[in-house]
């Protein structure tokens, strides 16, 4: 018995890296899956793969259900159509992995509206779209009285939780997607739905220039192998998963580690006891803050990949 029987799950990206990694873990788990994957290059231009087919292929030779899907997850009435068509060839839909992803790296100043516009449909509209339309058919379901215990897993990053220099599109998607989680979670678990995201240090084309794969370690473990958060997919993916919800979890190698949102770290009170002043923060904020005396320079910002 497989953790994942009987269970049907689309992923988006699947075609290459971490999607093809939970692709191949899912239907290993159980799954069917419906591999998305538009072919695209990595700046989203367009390309002759079929790298859903080749996934297909895969699964197929070992045993498992896939079929294939080159719909782009920019376009709202494209995933609205894999959502139906998936319940109207298997019956159901019980998992969504949103992972597809295209890179326009720029700094800021020579970022062009293009840049930005691209990279937030494929990620964050992506990413949103397909989860509305797939909570949506769940929660027309339970509302039928039908049980409903449907799973949503994304994709953020290190440079959506922590930032990253030439990434202003690329990190406020991620951002975007980890707080996304955060609230689809709180609407959907009425419905018996839970929405999770997951921010994977691997090996891809996409952090290429930034994670160098080394040599795998004595027992042949690569800690950059994208497929070192596919088991924590399928954890998500599963019945067993069904108390956790709204989180995001990083995966580096062997270790998970448990991401927290935004908290309140020091705090400052006016000193007349009403609103804060200028004048008082010229004092009172770098203090908050560690800082060193006025006029001498501090490094403000983390260096974090």
């Amino acid at each position: 018995m497989g953790l994942l029987d009987g269970k049907v799950a689309i992923v988006t990206g699947g075609g290459r890296g971490l999607g093809r990694a939970h692709c191949l873990a899912l239907a290993e788990a159980g799954a069917t899956v419906v591999v998305n994957d538009l072919g695209a290059g990595l700046h989203g231009e367009q390309a002759a793969e079929s790298p859903a087919d080749e996934v297909v292929a895969e699964i197929t030779k070992l045993g498992g259900r896939a079929v294939a899907n080159g719909s782009s997850v920019a376009d709202w009435q494209a995933t609205q159509a894999l959502v139906a068509d998936t319940v109207a060839g298997f019956g159901r839909l019980d998992i969504v992995v949103n992972n597809a992803g295209i890179l326009r790296d720029r700094m800021i100043f020579s970022m062009t509206e293009a840049d930005f516009d691209a990279v937030i449909a494929v990620h964050l509209k992506g990413t949103f779209g397909l989860t509305r339309h797939a909570c949506a058919y769940w929660r027309e379901s339970y509302k039928r009285g039908e049980p409903v215990a449907g799973r949503v897993i994304n994709t953020t990053s290190g440079t959506g939780l922590f930032g990253q220099v030439g990434q202003s599109n690329y990190g406020a998607a991620k951002a975007g997607i980890a707080n996304l989680t955060t609230i689809a979670a709180m609407e959907m678990r009425r419905y018996g739905v839970t929405v999770n995201a997951i921010s994977p240090i691997a090996a891809t084309r996409m952090t290429a220039e930034m994670l160098k794969g080394g040599a795998p370690g004595e027992n042949g473990f690569d800690p950059l192998d994208p497929a070192n958060a596919s088991g924590v997919v399928v954890y998500l993916a599963s019945d067993a998963a069904g108390w956790l919800t709204g989180q995001v979890l990083r995966v580096d190698g062997d270790k998970v580690n448990r991401m927290q949102s935004w908290t309140i770290s020091a705090t400052h009170h006016a000193r007349s006891g009403a609103s804060v002043t200028a004048d008082e923060l010229v004092e009172s904020l770098p203090q908050l803050y560690g800082a060193a005396p006025a006029g001498r320079p501090i490094g403000l910002l983390p260096d974090k990949s």
